[in-house]
């Protein structure tokens, strides 16, 4: 299946130039982990801050997260896929770089969503049953037909 098909398409997103405790606010209002940083809505992404990351990069360096901008502590380069790639790609470039979400871009580079690790184990699972009822499937069709 391909990435644009499984993607979160509201992808929550900042500016560089807000605070870190903006950042934080932000994902609590959403209750998400992570904010894609980009200069303007839909435009490409230029990295990804994590909930993780205030805890390590400004709380636990004790620095103000009131002064402290998302560009300071930000992960770039971000680690993109396509929208036309499939999850096997994702879960790749997310082994790779040791990430467990990613940001998913059109053709253009401009961001049409996100995908977390949450979301392939959501679509391997959902495969996994259409797998199990194929085979009761043709179980079933066995007993009824072979007599």
């Amino acid at each position: 299946m391909l990435l644009k098909d499984i993607c979160t398409p509201e992808t929550a997103c900042c500016a560089p130039g807000v605070t870190v405790l903006a950042a934080a606010r932000t994902m609590r209002k959403l209750h998400v982990g992570d904010l894609v940083v980009v200069d303007e809505a839909g435009g490409p992404p230029l990295g990804i801050i994590t909930d993780r990351d205030i805890v390590i990069e400004v709380l636990g360096r004790e620095l103000d997260p009131a002064s402290v901008r998302v560009a300071d502590v930000m992960r770039k380069p971000v680690v993109l896929v396509r929208g036309s790639d499939d999850a096997a790609r994702a879960l790749e470039r997310m082994r790779t770089h040791g990430v467990r979400r990613v940001p998913v871009v059109g053709d253009d580079q401009r961001l049409i969503g996100i995908v977390s690790l949450d979301d392939l184990l959501r679509q391997l699972a959902a495969d996994a049953q259409a797998l199990a009822e194929v085979v009761s499937s043709e179980q079933n069709h066995e007993r009824r037909t072979r007599r």
